[in-house]
C-alpha cells in the first residue's frame, strides 16, 4: 500500500480514525496502524506540527489544528466515498475495497469526488456503517459523528448480550480481510440483526444460526444498536 499514498494525509486520517473509535490519539497507535517506526512517527509527527497541521499536548495527545482536522475530514470523505464506489459499483470484494481506497482517497480530485457523491445518491455512511464526514463540503446537511453514534455500543461492551443491529465496523478492523471475508460470509453487515453472547475471553455473534467467534480486541471495534 505504499504507492499513491501522501504520508501526511495517512497521519491526519489515521488520528481522525482514533477519535471516532475512542482510541487515545498517541504517536504510538499511528505507529501499530500503519506499521511505521517510532523514531519515522516522531520525525512525521514533528513535521506536521511545525507545518500547523496538529499539537502535541503535554499528555502526549495528538490535537488536530483546524487546518489538520479539515484535511483529516477531506481525505475520510474520500475515503469513504471511493470505498463505495469500489463496492457497490466496480463490484471489488467487500473484503478488498478498504486497502483500495487507501489509494484513491489521496488521488481523487475535488471534481471527481463531486460527481462519485452524486452517483451513488448522496450516501451518507461507507460500506462498513461508517458515517461520511464533512457532507456539507458537498452540498449536503451535516451530521456530527456523535449525531451518528447515538446509543451505540462496542460488542465487547461490558453487560452487552441479546439481540443487537450491527451499525459499524471501524477502520482498524477493515485491515484486517480474513475478519471481514468472515463476517461478510456469515452475512453479518451494517444493519444485520445479531445475538450477542459475552465468553470470557472473547465475543460470540450469532445470526441465524451462523456463529462467530471474535477476540475482544476486534470486538471492540464493532458498533452495535440496540433493535
Amino acid at each position: 500500500m505504499n504507492d499513491l499514498v501522501d504520508t501526511t494525509e495517512m497521519y491526519l486520517r489515521t488520528i481522525l480514525e482514533l477519535e471516532e473509535e475512542g482510541v487515545p490519539a498517541l504517536r504510538a497507535r499511528i505507529a501499530e496502524r500503519l506499521h511505521q517506526s517510532g523514531p519515522t512517527v516522531s520525525q512525521t509527527v514533528a513535521r506536521m506540527e511545525r507545518d500547523g497541521l496538529l499539537t502535541v499536548e503535554g499528555d502526549r495527545h495528538l490535537v488536530l489544528t483546524d487546518m489538520g482536522r479539515s484535511t483529516a475530514v477531506a481525505v475520510m470523505r474520500k475515503h469513504r466515498l471511493a470505498e463505495l464506489l469500489l463496492v457497490n459499483v466496480i463490484g471489488m470484494p467487500y473484503e478488498e475495497a478498504h486497502e483500495e481506497a487507501c489509494r484513491w482517497e489521496h488521488v481523487m480530485s475535488d471534481s471527481v469526488e463531486k460527481r462519485v457523491y452524486e452517483l451513488l445518491n448522496k450516501p451518507t455512511r461507507s460500506p462498513y456503517g461508517n458515517p461520511i464526514p464533512g457532507l456539507e463540503e458537498l452540498g449536503a446537511p451535516d451530521e456530527t459523528l456523535a449525531e451518528h453514534s447515538l446509543g451505540e455500543r462496542n460488542l465487547a461492551f461490558p453487560g452487552l448480550t441479546g439481540s443487537v443491529v450491527v451499525r459499524r465496523i471501524c477502520e482498524s478492523v477493515q485491515t484486517n480481510s480474513d475478519v471481514l471475508r468472515q463476517l461478510h460470509a456469515a452475512g453479518i453487515d451494517p444493519g444485520t440483526t445479531v445475538t450477542v453472547a459475552q465468553e470470557r475471553d472473547g465475543v460470540t455473534i450469532d445470526k441465524s444460526g451462523d456463529k462467530i467467534r471474535l477476540p475482544r480486541e476486534v470486538a471492540s471495534r464493532v458498533f452495535v444498536a440496540a433493535r
